[in-house]
């Protein structure tokens, strides 16, 4: 990617951010765009951190840690977030390398995170994943286990950020962004991390803090 069409790419995403914001009578500094660079290369991801953006997002913990030491070497002021599904036994080095953690599904997974914040001192926000379409083949906990997820996780002592969504494919996004928007008041939340290259813009209409962008900023997987 040349830095021209980084600087063009971003810049086109944070106006449609900005455009559905006022739409809905926010302000686009309400809404951070994450940079989801699953697969893409460290000659990918630079061009997008010189043209400004300073938050971004991976898929694996094996991947991240292969590119994201040397960048943030170079690049202090990055974030860096987890979008993929988390093993317990990976919690660790997701703690220790993840500014934020956007896929909590599961008790075990609190648990294991808990203590890793412990020993390390690190303290990543934390959003649950809520299944919202109830699909058996997506990560997340159930609507009718979230309650519980979330009485766990504030008794852990997790820095509960707030809820993140997967919506199913090829259906209209917006009633499912709105119950997990609907969710997150019920239980005191202010996050709500959802939304992806087709739906941000919906997204951000529906209250959607945190959009994780992939395609739209980096083009087809590399």
């Amino acid at each position: 990617m040349t830095a021209a069409s980084a600087s063009g790419r971003l810049d086109e995403v944070k106006s449609a951010i900005a455009k559905a914001a006022r739409m809905a009578g926010r302000r686009a500094e309400e809404v951070t765009l994450v940079a989801v660079s699953k697969t893409h290369p460290t000659e990918a991801i630079g061009p997008l951190i010189e043209a400004g953006q300073r938050v971004f997002a991976e898929n694996r913990v094996q991947e991240a840690e292969a590119k994201w030491p040397a960048l943030r070497a170079d690049y202090a002021d990055v974030r860096l977030h987890l979008v993929g599904q988390l093993q317990s036994n990976k919690a660790e080095e997701a703690v220790a390398l993840f500014d934020a953690i956007h896929s909590v599904d599961r008790s075990s997974l609190v648990a294991a995170l808990a203590k890793a914040m412990d020993k390390s001192g690190r303290r990543p926000e934390c959003f649950l994943q809520v299944n919202i379409g109830d699909e058996p083949q997506k990560g997340g906990c159930a609507v009718a286990e979230l309650p519980a997820l979330i009485d766990q996780a504030r008794e852990a002592g997790l820095p509960l950020a707030g809820l993140m969504c997967v919506p199913p494919l090829e259906v209209e996004p917006a009633p499912y962004f709105a119950l997990l928007a609907k969710l997150a008041r019920r239980h005191g939340l202010e996050g709500l991390s959802m939304g992806m290259s087709g739906d941000y813009e919906t997204a951000v209409t529906l209250g959607a803090t945190h959009v994780r962008v992939g395609t739209a900023l980096f083009g087809g997987r590399a």
